[in-house]
């Protein structure tokens, strides 16, 4: 008899993961599925990285590692935040973690009570509301959409503050829509929460700073009035084409570092060792791995955006950073192409997986339905060849 809690019964599965599983069960069957569904860049991680983590290992870093990260990890962000964003932060303000994901639920966990209310701007990536549920809170959403290019205002956030509200995210370059925040725009939204009636901390995560085709990554941690509450998630992910490694973190305010370096004490302890002494390389030495693998992005973002114009029910934007477009789809609702009908963003990324093999992701998972998210983290022919397949399917719905 299964009985499982009712807090994982209430998690929905996680889309994206799910949509990369169907995505595999095709390619065994023999299709040759490309999967635009994965978040994570195509690229191998940098030998450099790869050298410290076997030299480690051969020098027997085998070993249970402190819970907030090896002393010379935190020092090596530390000197990475002053380095490259012009952030003080000392080593007890840093907490090491299984990935950025692990950072996030950490600080969720360690600031949300019961029926506190979590702000978070659609579209999101899909495991913030999930981690918020877990933690008993409440998810306010506030709604955005293509035309004001998926930001947020400061009136849209005044309007949805109560005197619950404990959370606010923030995620630029985002995930799912490539947007950036500029250093303007993040100023009136740290003026809003800064003149709340309460405090209220925002979680910034900047998993993706690194992928920026402007020029200049902005945190919203750059202004000293609004310092004491924010935290920074970033990790070595996606900069460094290191998703596998699972090293994320946050830097925060001293009292929140310790109540996550509490938490996961008791959860997961230290992270693995040798992913920590490769990330120590990955954030001490300097690097043209990201240029380059910025340099391809763009080129691709260019590419696939140019080839959108040929599929006339798909409208988009331009991304200004990440590896992702977030297409507004909902001109096919309601199409059949005699077989099948589609009713929504779900119906619509499933055509395209069985007529097409193309693997996106419903819009619905990041909270806004009437699109469909796929990533452009794979190589030029194939994104030719997908585009190719999409409209030719997407062409059928009449």
């Amino acid at each position: 008899m299964e009985d499982i809690s009712l807090r994982v019964s209430s998690l929905a599965v996680s889309q994206t993961l799910a949509m990369s599983q169907k995505s595999r069960d095709l390619q065994a069957q023999g299709h040759d599925v490309i999967n635009l569904s994965v978040g994570e860049p195509d690229f191998d991680t940098p030998n450099h990285i790869k050298e410290a983590a076997i030299k480690a290992i051969n020098e027997n870093y085998s070993h249970y590692t402190p819970v907030p990260g090896y002393p010379a990890l935190l020092e090596a962000i530390s000197n990475k935040l002053k380095r490259e964003n012009n952030l003080e932060y000392q080593k007890d303000q840093i907490v090491v973690s299984c990935g950025a994901k692990h950072s996030l639920s950490n600080i969720i966990l360690s600031l949300v009570n019961k029926d506190d209310e979590v702000i978070i701007p659609a579209p999101y990536w899909v495991s913030y509301v999930e981690m918020v549920k877990l933690a008993e809170g409440k998810n306010v959403i506030i709604e955005t959409n293509l035309d004001n290019n998926f930001k947020i205002t400061p009136e849209q956030l005044k309007a949805a503050i109560t005197s619950k509200t404990k959370v606010l995210f923030l995620c630029s370059p985002s995930n799912p829509t490539g947007s950036l925040y500029s250093k303007e725009e993040l100023k009136a939204i740290a003026e809003v929460v800064d003149n709340a009636d309460h405090d209220i901390y925002i979680i910034s995560d900047e998993i993706y700073e690194h992928i920026n085709f402007e020029g200049k990554h902005e945190s919203i941690a750059q202004f000293d009035f609004i310092r004491d509450k924010v935290i920074i998630v970033n990790g070595v992910s996606k900069g460094y084409a290191m998703t596998g490694w699972r090293i994320g973190f946050i830097a925060a305010p001293q009292w929140i570092a310790k109540a996550c370096n509490k938490l996961q004490g008791q959860v997961t302890s230290g992270v693995t060792s040798i992913s920590q002494m490769a990330a120590i390389t990955a954030f001490n030495t300097e690097t043209n791995c990201i240029k380059e693998m910025v340099a391809a992005f763009k080129r691709r973002r260019d590419l696939v955006v140019d080839l959108m114009k040929d599929i006339d029910g798909l409208r988009n934007n331009v991304p200004k950073g990440a590896f992702y477009l977030f297409p507004e789809a909902s001109s096919y609702f309601g199409k059949s192409d005699g077989e099948t009908t589609i009713n929504d963003s779900q119906d619509l990324c499933m055509y395209i997986l069985e007529k097409a093999h193309v693997a996106t992701v419903s819009g619905s998972a990041f909270g806004s339905p009437n699109y469909i998210r796929f990533s452009y983290a794979t190589s030029d022919e194939r994104l030719v060849e997908a585009m190719k397949r999409m409209k030719t399917v997407l062409d059928k719905l009449k």
